[in-house]
């Protein structure tokens, strides 16, 4: 994993806004929609009018759900039909639509490369760049194995470029992407700040009786680690699932800057540079952390 890209640092903006999109999976058995493809389609329109609603709100970043692109939990073939490699008409399409509205969009999809198949992330610029993408590392339970090939440390992009960044700078600010139950594993926050994340932007499918890792998890991580992180979930429910909601930014002092309750919400907090760089002062874990030891 390497570090966030090389020569002189961008000053950060003082403050970044971001929007988080907690949104019913888009269903096809239960809206009516013929085929895979409609479903595509019906998420591609959803995005447009989230990324219209969070310009308007002055929004910088616009974060979606685990694999908002096609639905969480629909089953290996659906996933396969679905799945497109770099330079796909569906990707294609979300570009485009965060450089028409002028906000940045992380969103998650299914990723074909050769014979596998990724739950993949992708975080777009608002011109409509692609400057980061990762590969869930983690497969939760049997739907996720059932669906899905396991990605590989260092295999995060279909290109050189992207795949060789563990964080890319945004606006001065070092960005870090996790999936849904990376985030649950203290190492991969680590090695993200380590590697310079000022923010940590995680699409999720967060089902009911796993609430600890928005009221916890995701809190610990901003405060070991002294990032932000972004945390989008799903509300309501899909044919095999149903989720808690409970999406939420954390601060570096692990307390909540935004949070939202089980509900269809966008979610809109900001972010401060400076606070980032007081807390670091206060508490500095990474410069104190034992290398020796911890590696």
């Amino acid at each position: 994993m390497t570090e966030r890209n090389e020569g002189p640092p961008e000053r950060p903006a003082e403050t970044l806004t971001v929007a988080l999109a907690q949104v019913p999976p888009i269903d096809a058995s239960r809206q009516g929609l013929d085929a895979p493809g409609d479903v595509v389609a019906a998420a591609l329109t959803r995005t447009h009018r989230l990324a219209a609603e969070a310009a308007e709100a002055g929004a910088d970043l616009l974060l979606l759900p685990e694999m908002h692109l096609s639905g969480y939990a629909i089953g290996r073939k659906a996933v396969e039909a679905l799945a497109e490699a770099a330079g796909g008409s569906a990707l294609a399409r979300m570009a485009e639509i965060a450089r028409r509205h002028g906000v940045a969009i992380c969103h998650g999809f299914p990723e074909r490369d050769g014979d596998q198949v990724f739950n993949s992330a992708a975080f777009i610029d608002e011109s409509g760049r692609e400057l980061l993408r990762w590969r869930k590392l983690h497969l939760f339970g049997d739907v996720d194995a059932q669906q899905f090939d396991r990605a590989e440390l260092g295999s995060a992009g279909p290109t050189s470029e992207v795949a060789a960044r563990a964080v890319v700078e945004w606006h001065g600010w070092g960005i870090g992407l996790a999936i849904c139950y990376d985030v649950e594993f203290p190492e991969i926050a680590r090695r993200l700040a380590l590697a310079g994340a000022d923010l940590l932007v995680v699409p999720t499918a967060n089902m009911v009786g796993f609430e600890a890792v928005s009221r916890l998890l995701v809190p610990a991580r901003a405060l070991e680690n002294q990032m932000y992180v972004a945390y989008a979930n799903y509300t309501g429910a899909d044919a095999e699932f149903r989720y808690n909601g409970l999406s939420l930014i954390a601060g570096p002092d692990g307390a909540p800057v935004a949070s939202a309750d089980s509900g269809e919400e966008l979610l809109i907090g900001r972010i401060s540079a400076s606070v980032l760089a007081d807390s670091r002062r206060k508490n500095p874990y990474l410069r104190d952390r034992r290398e020796d030891i911890l590696g």
